[in-house]
């Protein structure tokens, strides 16, 4: 065969034999699945990260940490005991109060002490007076000795209860030099009470921020604490959105899960911002053109998954 006759055969050969028709029925197929799929995948409306109410627990009382037992990471319960502040300056100053407190009372005059010498002579003149009165009966005695003996005993008791009411207005004003100092061991109790560190709020321990025996002072951040049991998405929609949301409704929240695929968590809309606001940079919105969008917070219960700052999509 010549050159030219075996050219004129191979333009005769048919392209069913080069590429076989199962083959291409095959690769229009997976065009055909790709491009349906890509067209199916479901978008979402909204997207935000999640976020807690983060709680930073500070010191009440100035010493030395004593005892503070948490570790990051921790789940804490309202109410328990953590650890405590160095309490011995507080309570030596709580002691010299109360000896100043003693000093002061002792210097109240012992009325019933003082008045005694008076109540005797009451005594004696209130005898007499029956005296003299029997006798008067008994015309043994004058009137005027009967007048002389009642205006004795109505003396004594006038000096009794002059006598009794300085030494009570005394009594008195020493009591009252002590109210300040009952008001200052009233505060040292608060601050020996503050030394105590006790949790406010239930949650897990995010940050902490001071060791045993570092010097505590009345301010000073000992840790961070958030509820992580359910989180808040909030994300941004823009105005042609709002319609679709509103408060209480429930919507689909979406994270990237394993292998690529989302997991998806129901979630509350609990807020609806009613001021617009510009378009957050770290926030892509279903129209990322859109200049002014409004937030919204969903409340999602959390499974130990979510984590604060995890990105999620939500779909209506």
């Amino acid at each position: 065969m010549n050159y030219m006759s075996f050219k004129t055969s191979t333009k005769e050969i048919k392209w069913s034999t080069v590429f076989p028709l199962s083959f291409v029925y095959f690769s229009v197929s997976i065009i055909f699945f790709f491009v349906s799929c890509k067209g199916n995948q479901s978008k979402y409306d909204a997207s935000g990260t999640f976020e807690a109410t983060e709680t930073i627990i500070s010191a009440e009382a100035n010493g030395v940490l004593k005892q503070f037992d948490i570790t990051e990471g921790a789940t804490l319960t309202a109410g328990q005991y953590i650890g405590t502040i160095d309490t011995v300056p507080i309570y030596l100053k709580k002691k010299q109060l109360l000896v100043q407190i003693r000093t002061t009372l002792s210097q109240k005059p012992d009325i019933a002490k003082q008045l005694a010498a008076l109540t005797i002579q009451l005594a004696a003149a209130q005898k007499e007076q029956k005296r003299v009165q029997r006798l008067l009966k008994a015309d043994a005695a004058t009137p005027k000795q009967m007048d002389d003996v009642n205006a004795l005993v109505e003396v004594i008791n006038k000096q009794i209860e002059a006598q009794y009411s300085t030494l009570g207005i005394t009594s008195e004003s020493i009591t009252q030099q002590t109210n300040p100092l009952l008001i200052q061991i009233e505060q040292i109790d608060d601050q020996l009470a503050k030394c105590k560190i006790i949790n406010a709020v239930n949650g897990t321990v995010l940050t902490q921020y001071a060791e045993v025996n570092e010097m505590a002072a009345m301010g000073k951040p000992l840790y961070k604490i958030a509820d992580l049991s359910t989180l808040v998405l909030r994300a941004y929609l823009t105005g042609d959105q709002l319609t679709s949301v509103k408060v209480n409704q429930q919507l689909n929240v979406l994270v990237d899960g394993e292998n690529g695929k989302s997991k998806g968590y129901e979630g509350t809309v609990e807020w609806i911002s009613t001021k617009a606001e510009f378009t957050p940079k770290t926030i892509q919105t279903k129209d990322e053109r859109a200049n002014l969008v409004y937030a919204i917070k969903i409340r999602v219960k959390n499974d130990g998954v979510l984590k604060i700052g995890m990105y999620a999509d939500v779909k209506f």
